[in-house]
């Protein structure tokens, strides 16, 4: 079954789950809470590899747009991600209810250029959207990052209850978990995080982005905070990881707050390889991929690369 099919049947397949569920009927998979899963059999939305070209570059600029370019053409180009009729979605951090030179979500420029890279290519539509900690309107808004998107032509989508779709996913720590629609019905997915401190995990990057694609209690995953990123990592197969290290919060995360505890680095990161992406970021602030937790585990399982070396690096200043 190819993407497109998959996502017809899974509508077809949600709007079954709703009349049976009403009249009481239930699936043969597992009950959660008197309603069956949906089973996804697949959230892999990565581009087959290309030998020639590295899986991680970084580009240093104070044009963090030309950043974005130079770092985007070094792993292949827009077009090598995104094809004409694509349904893209751009899984921003946009989780803090603060400005973008406090460091807590990503730099709003590179998504909407992002967007606008997306449209060019030929994407039949974009969508940007995440699950914010705090107030999500005034999350999108404040984060400046409501503002780029749409002015660069793409839907941005606050999360609604009904957005949700109870979802089997595979894990210890997560089994059954609601995931907002828009992170699995659709083509393509691009994974752009911001680098900063994280006071449970010590790094926040890429991997850790994807609690922003669940819905109910989060904050229970916290208990084994890396193998449930790692299990989300897995799930979530990105198409293109970019990294926002254009500003680096060192302390205080994820909330911040102090532009003290901001570095401003200039950089942005893009990859094929999110274990990879996060090694690399993880040393703004001063880590190694071996110290943080998550990463190393992500190496481990076979997920990515922690030695970004290893899959091939390139860094353009």
């Amino acid at each position: 079954m190819d993407r497109r099919d998959f996502i017809k049947t899974t509508g077809k397949t949600l709007a079954f789950a709703a009349a049976t569920t009403a009249a009481g009927v239930l699936f043969h998979n597992r009950r959660v809470a008197g309603v069956e899963p949906i089973v996804l059999k697949t959230s892999d939305f990565t581009v087959p590899t290309e030998k020639s070209l590295p899986q991680i570059a970084l580009a240093r600029n104070t044009d963090h747009v030309a950043a974005l370019h130079a770092s985007l053409d070094a792993v292949g180009g827009i077009k090598r991600f995104i094809r004409k009729g694509d349904r893209v979605t751009i899984k921003p951090n946009i989780g803090w209810d603060r400005t973008p030179e406090q460091g807590a979500d990503t730099n709003p420029v590179l998504v909407g250029e992002m967007a606008r890279l997306c449209l060019a290519a030929g994407a039949a539509i974009v969508i940007i959207t995440d699950v914010p900690c705090n107030e999500p309107r005034r999350c999108f808004l404040r984060s400046g990052i409501r503002a780029e998107a749409e002015k660069a032509g793409a839907k941005v989508v606050l999360p609604l209850k009904e957005d949700y779709i109870r979802t089997v996913m595979g894990g210890q720590m997560l089994d059954v978990w609601p995931i907002l629609k828009y992170f699995v019905q659709t083509d393509k997915l691009i994974n752009m995080p911001i680098a900063k401190h994280h006071s449970l995990s010590s790094f926040t990057g890429s991997m850790k982005n994807f609690y922003g694609i669940l819905g109910g209690r989060r904050s229970q995953l916290h208990q084994k905070i890396d193998q449930s990123i790692v299990e989300l990592a897995t799930f979530s197969k990105p198409t293109l990881t970019v990294v926002d290290c254009t500003r680096v919060m060192l302390r205080g995360g994820p909330t911040g707050g102090s532009l003290d505890d901001v570095a401003i680095e200039n950089s942005v990161i893009c990859a094929t390889d999110q274990v990879a992406a996060d090694s690399r970021a993880s040393e703004f602030l001063g880590l190694t991929g071996e110290q943080v937790g998550h990463i190393a585990l992500a190496d481990k399982s076979g997920l990515g690369k922690l030695d970004y070396r290893s899959v091939g690096y390139k860094e353009i200043t």
